[in-house]
């Protein structure tokens, strides 16, 4: 069972079902609730309070579960009969300035656990993790409109993910790994100055949803002069990384930008408005790294 899982550091995100906080709260004793995650005798639910930032994901254990609720979920979506050990096969990703070095490490993270036993909404699944398979994340989401960029001599790939804003250049479809990095320019980045900045003038709390709320335009029960503040700090963030990638001699007045990612979705009308970007083109499905994972594990399979 080929299952696809995009670890962001706001989000973890896969093919069929909604993205969820990156976040656990870990307990000796069952909480209070129906998506509860029983393994190896802890309890675990989800958090709306993110896992600090970790460069390195496999310090710890946190993310494998935050992986078995990904599986959980994914099997249940497709009405997988829960019988005997399930194979899966794990399609994963890294930032492209972290696959080189990260790639072996972020795999052996997930395979060669054996059998795994665990519990989630009252169903017992026992899975094993067969294969895993890393890509480089952008580039995975920018697969899903390959068509349109092979013949492109030059293509940016842009993606505002939540600690980090990750660039790769890609030429007429292949990636150049030798233009790559990770800038910490991620959403997080403008969220925490907004709530410092809100919170000093206007003795007022914001929290994330609050200013995605805003940024998305649902601005009722807000103070306009909090709005308007917001907005023109997300103008000034874009503003802010266009010229950072221009420091690094990436042009995006020429050739083609492609912006993925939910910092990238969310940024829309300020990048577009940024007058930075000569040609833009935005994959807004939050999903469209995990759905890159699986077409490329995909196509080596069928290359084997």
């Amino acid at each position: 069972m080929l299952i696809a899982v995009d670890h962001g550091n706001k989000q973890i995100k896969t093919v069929h079902c909604p993205p969820f906080v990156s976040g656990l709260a870990e307990s000796t004793q069952k909480p209070f609730g129906k998506d509860v995650l029983s393994w190896q005798n802890k309890f675990y639910t989800l958090s709306g309070h993110r896992i600090p930032y970790h460069k390195n994901k496999t310090e710890d254990d946190r993310f494998f579960v935050l992986t078995l609720f990904a599986i959980a979920n994914e099997l249940l979506a497709k009405n997988v009969r829960l019988e005997g050990t399930i194979p899966i096969q794990l399609a994963i990703g890294l930032p492209p300035a972290h696959y080189g070095a990260q790639n072996r490490a972020f795999t052996d993270y997930f395979s060669g656990r054996g059998t795994l036993q665990f519990g989630y909404r009252g169903r017992l699944f026992t899975a094993e993790i067969d294969t895993a398979q890393c890509y480089p994340q952008a580039y995975s989401a920018a697969v899903m409109m390959f068509s349109e960029l092979v013949a492109e001599p030059r293509v940016l790939i842009v993606d505002i993910g939540g600690f980090t804003a990750d660039y790769l250049l890609m030429r007429r479809g292949q990636a150049d790994l030798s233009v790559c990095d990770s800038l910490e320019n991620g959403v997080i980045l403008l969220y925490n100055r907004i709530k410092a900045r809100v919170s000093a003038e206007h003795d007022l709390l914001l929290d994330e949803a609050d200013t995605d709320a805003i940024l998305k335009g649902q601005t009722a029960g807000y103070p306009p002069q909090v709005t308007e503040m917001v907005e023109r700090m997300a103008q000034d963030f874009v503003s802010d990384l266009c010229s950072s990638l221009r420091e690094r001699m990436l042009e995006l007045s020429t050739g083609v930008v492609v912006f993925v990612g939910g910092g990238a979705a969310l940024l829309r009308r300020q990048i577009e408005a940024s007058g930075k970007v000569g040609r833009a083109r935005f994959v807004e499905d939050v999903r469209a790294n995990a759905m890159g994972y699986e077409f490329l594990y995909q196509m080596e399979a069928a290359g084997r």
